[in-house]
C-alpha cells in the first residue's frame, strides 16, 4: 500500500505541473518492477490535440522505452479515472493494473460512467484500484476548476 501513495505522489506531482499551463491537472505514471518507466501530464490545449492526454502520453512514453507497444508486466497510476479514450489504449497496451486516484462522474470510463475494465468482453482484462490519495487527487481537480471560473 505505501508503495501506492508513493507512485501516486509522482503522478501527482505531473498533475501539478498541468495546471502550471492551464491544463486540466491529470498526470499518470506507469510503473514496471516497481520502477517509473514514464511519467506525463495533460497537454491537450498546449499541443491543441485532443489525444494528449497524461495516460496516452504516459503509454507512449512507456512503449518507446521499452520498443513495445504491449505493457503487460507494467502499473499505471493516474489521478483521474480515465476516459473511455484513455481506457481503451490501456487495454489495447495489455497493462496489468491502473491505480485511480480520483472517480470522474461526468467523463469516467472505469467504474463512473461506464467500466470499460470490467462490463465487455475484450481480450484483455485490465485490473483496477480505486480511491489511492483520493483527498489530494480529488483537491486539484476541484481548485482548477474554481480557479478556471473566476478568470
Amino acid at each position: 500500500m505505501e508503495k501506492d501513495i508513493i507512485f501516486m505522489k509522482e503522478a501527482l506531482k505531473e498533475a501539478k505541473k498541468a495546471e502550471q499551463i492551464l491544463e486540466v491537472p491529470v498526470g499518470a505514471v506507469i510503473v514496471k518492477d516497481n520502477k517509473i518507466i514514464a511519467r506525463a501530464y495533460n497537454q491537450k490545449e498546449t499541443k491543441c490535440d485532443t489525444t494528449k492526454h497524461a495516460e496516452i502520453l504516459a503509454i507512449q512514453k512507456a512503449s518507446k522505452k521499452l520498443k513495445a507497444w504491449r505493457l503487460t508486466d507494467c502499473e499505471m497510476y493516474v489521478t483521474l479515472e480515465p476516459c473511455s479514450m484513455c481506457a481503451g489504449a490501456i487495454i489495447q497496451s495489455r497493462i496489468k493494473k491502473v491505480y485511480i486516484g480520483a472517480m470522474d462522474e461526468k467523463t469516467g470510463s472505469c467504474g463512473s460512467v461506464y467500466n470499460l475494465f470490467e462490463d465487455y468482453k475484450f481480450n484483455h482484462h485490465v485490473e483496477a484500484e480505486y480511491g489511492i490519495c483520493k483527498e489530494e487527487c480529488e483537491e486539484i481537480i476541484k481548485e482548477f476548476f474554481k480557479k478556471i471560473r473566476s478568470m
